[in-house]
């Protein structure tokens, strides 16, 4: 493999694009990443909360430090991109553009090798299972910033939708939390030509969900951005026979931790509310997997800039508006100051490689804004570590 940057980064796109592993079972990328830094001049460590590798270099004499983290799972989606380098894997694809964030890391790693132009300390970190978010915990609980202390932690998300190689970024809340919730309704089945004789957990959970849809009209202020989804429902009934019970599961997002809290106290109300006047039992369970990804003022300002002088001022809006996904870089930001921003694909409604929108199984991530990643990143070592060593 070649180690000009961009030509490097392409390269190890479709590679990874092709061998992808789904939550911690990512080691043939660790592997490939491990092998390519290391080819580099960076440090590598491996097995970081499981399946996690960090790459380390330092120049100068700076005690400053600072991470570039990249997510490398893929989805269980069959891929249907019919592409030369699709995935080896069958179930399992890199429907999110997960390929291509390591990819600019790796490209990122070798412009600082060739041009470091850094005084401090850059770690890389490549970490697993974002999708089920729990990757950068698990990184964290294994003393991730007691073995590599930083001082802020920056990340990206290439976003279709936004036009090609502009940075978008904000501070404070810029992805949403993710809430899980399950209500379990326990009523009396029988056979369908005797509805007199049963407690229907089908009529329970009709009104259900449509009652859930209350919290956002009624329960939270209309100025905040809250989503209540039910997504499945599922039944142990058949064509004639009303079942005994139904499970609603369903999903929730909010920005701030309050709103989280009135979902799961309104969602127990209704849900026993409209159980018990129905004569059946019905139960929640609630869980937070993701927390609001939240952005420091001045890590901002300084990706900011830093994107500005790699793209141009008129290809970064610093002020842009959050969306309602959920990444677990939130868990970073939790700790240590962290900005993370968003790398335009391009336009969904258009033609061409930024069209798809993640998740697809035909989606692929557009290679023309892997010189724009690795630009930024570059970029901001440089800004935020400035090089005062003596020439």
């Amino acid at each position: 493999m070649t180690h000009h940057p961009v030509t490097l980064a392409h390269e190890a796109r479709r590679y990874l694009h092709q061998h992808p592993g789904i939550g911690f079972a990512v080691d043939q990328a660790g592997e490939y990443i491990a092998r390519i830094c290391t080819s580099l001049g960076w440090t590598v460590t491996r097995g970081i909360g499981g399946t996690g590798v960090v790459a380390t270099m330092s120049r100068g004499f700076s005690p400053r430090s600072i991470a570039l983290r990249a997510d490398m799972d893929g989805l269980a989606i069959t891929e249907a991109t019919g592409l030369d380098y699709a995935s080896d894997n069958l179930g399992a694809m890199h429907a999110c553009g997960h390929d291509g964030h390591m990819a600019m890391l790796m490209g990122t790693a070798a412009t600082l090798s060739a041009s470091p132009g850094f005084d401090g300390t850059v770690h890389m970190f490549f970490q697993p299972a974002e999708e089920p978010g729990t990757g950068a915990e698990a990184m964290i609980a294994d003393d991730l910033f007691a073995r590599f202390p930083v001082e802020a932690v920056y990340g990206l998300h290439n976003i279709p939708g936004i036009p090609e190689g502009e940075f978008h970024v904000r501070s404070g809340p810029i992805m949403a939390a993710e809430d899980n919730f399950e209500i379990n309704i326990v009523g009396r089945g029988g056979h369908a030509s005797a509805p007199h004789l049963v407690i229907d957990p089908m009529i329970i959970g009709a009104e259900l969900v449509l009652a859930l849809q209350s919290i956002v009209s009624r329960s939270t202020d209309p100025l905040h951005a809250v989503v209540v989804s039910c997504t499945e429902l599922v039944t142990d009934g058949a064509r004639n026979a009303i079942p005994s019970t139904v499970t609603i599961k369903g999903d929730v997002r909010t920005f701030t931790e309050e709103n989280s809290r009135l979902v799961e106290q309104r969602i127990h109300e209704i849900a026993g509310g409209i159980g018990s006047a129905h004569r059946a039992g019905a139960t929640v369970s609630y869980s937070r997997v993701f927390r609001p990804t939240v952005n420091d003022p001045d890590c901002v300002a300084e990706f900011a800039v830093a994107a500005a002088s790699a793209l141009g001022e008129d290809r970064v809006n610093a002020d842009c508006q959050p969306i309602t996904a959920s990444e677990d870089f939130a868990a970073y930001a939790r700790e240590v100051p962290a900005c993370f921003g968003f790398l335009g694909t391009g336009i969904i409604s258009a033609e061409g490689d930024g069209a798809t929108p993640l998740h697809s199984s035909i989606y692929d991530f557009n290679d023309a804004i892997l010189e724009a990643g690795i630009a930024v990143f570059s970029s901001l070592v440089r800004s935020a570590l400035p090089d005062r060593t003596p020439s």
